[in-house]
């Protein structure tokens, strides 16, 4: 699936990922391939991603790594889930 993350300052990250995790308001929830379509207000947390990805040098200090995903912490958000493309709108 495609995921995209997208800051006011710049565009984060774009390309393709296994799963990623957010922190949703009810509760941490996943999305994997092919999931059906949501919409969703993010919390303070971290985005955990999944995959063989690589990110470009001038947003890699705002990433870290760990048990093999890759996280962004944020602070709010919203994630929208449709025709196997995620976009996160993050604070």
């Amino acid at each position: 699936m495609h995921l995209e993350i997208v800051s006011p300052e710049a565009t984060l990250f774009s390309g393709e990922v296994d799963s990623v995790a957010v922190p949703g308001v009810n509760g941490e929830f996943e999305m994997l391939n092919n999931h059906a379509p949501i919409v969703s207000i993010l919390k303070a947390g971290n985005v955990k991603i999944s995959g063989n990805i690589s990110l470009e040098e001038a947003v890699e200090d705002k990433f870290t790594k760990q048990d093999g995903k890759t996280m962004l912490p944020i602070n709010s958000g919203t994630l929208e889930m449709n025709d196997n493309k995620v976009i996160i709108l993050a604070d």
